[in-house]
């Protein structure tokens, strides 16, 4: 696995940009990530299909224009035209200021999860640090790294984590030159506060339940993408009922950003620590069909970000 955008598990992520969704458990959608999801396999984005839905997702078009001046103004993008009759077309790699999305990595481990194939060996892996305040930005960062790895805090300068995340960490620590001032162990015995049942620390450690209702959102998403059963699958399938008003991409995008909002926070803890059934497993599932439905009815140059989930899950 490689590290994740950094994310307090503990804390709800709120993007740049945001819409306001009509449900409280819709995620914010950044209009960033509107432009990125429509970057064609050729590397441009049609101006009118851009606009058309951020519309549909409630964005105005001046967020449009301002964002699109933006991504110019950064060297990301280079724009042909003027507005629904304008090309952008990608001029630069990826790297900090493009939307928060999870990495291909971190996917395929949480489907190799879901899959039995990456069972617990039992280990828990402890991360301890003390770092002055002279390079409080360091700690911070540190800090922000062992979280968007999964990690949760036990008490000050002290996190814990299932997940062999020992290279990355110490990784971090070394290019932000702290690696002095960092510990790791691991141990087969916890106890947090008189807690000691693996599952029973996991529930105490991590908030699973505010994590299980983001999943819901994904699952709610997914099977609006998908055809009813008995229903044609195909480019000129019919609307599900109430998505009447909404284009495949506009809805492929919020499934999009409301995999996201699920997967950046999530710790991707063992089966073995998590309740059963865990919601994320079925949300991740719909969500993998539904990728592969999106990619196998788009259009032979439609938007990348169909291939790249449907590869990363399958």
């Amino acid at each position: 696995m490689t590290p994740m955008t950094p994310a307090d598990p503990a804390t709800p992520t709120t993007p740049a940009d945001p819409t306001t969704p009509a449900d409280p458990t819709d995620p914010l959608i950044p209009t960033r990530l509107v432009v990125h999801a429509l970057v064609r396999e050729d590397g441009t984005v049609d101006g009118a299909e851009l606009y058309e839905v951020a519309g549909a997702l409630g964005m105005t078009d001046q967020q449009v224009r301002l964002c699109v001046k933006r991504l110019v103004a950064e060297g990301r993008f280079t724009l042909e035209g003027r507005g629904r009759r304008s090309l952008l077309r990608l001029a630069g790699a990826a790297g900090p200021g493009l939307p928060a999305m999870p990495e291909v990595d971190f996917v395929r481990h949480a489907y190799r999860q879901d899959r039995g194939l990456e069972p617990w060996d039992g280990v828990w892996r402890l991360f301890a640090f003390a770092v002055p305040e002279s390079a409080r930005t360091a700690r911070d960062a540190l800090r922000d790294t062992l979280t968007g790895l999964g990690a949760a805090p036990l008490q000050g300068g002290l996190y814990v984590t299932p997940n062999a995340i020992a290279p990355y960490v110490r990784g971090a620590a070394d290019s932000l030159g702290v690696s002095s001032a960092l510990t790791c162990l691991t141990s087969r015995d916890l106890d947090a506060g008189g807690t000691t049942d693996p599952a029973a620390l996991a529930a105490r450690l991590w908030p699973l339940p505010r994590i299980a209702a983001r999943y819901a959102a994904v699952s709610r998403l997914a099977e609006a993408v998908l055809p009813a059963p008995g229903e044609p699958a195909g480019p000129a399938e019919r609307a599900r009922p109430g998505t009447e008003t909404e284009s495949p991409a506009s809805r492929a995008i919020a499934l999009a950003a409301a995999f996201s909002e699920a997967m950046l926070p999530d710790p991707l803890l063992p089966p073995e620590l998590l309740p059963r059934p865990w919601p994320a497993t079925a949300a991740r599932a719909r969500a993998a069909a539904a990728w592969e439905h999106l990619r196998a009815t788009a259009p032979g140059n439609g938007p990348r970000l169909f291939r790249l989930y449907a590869e990363a899950v399958r």
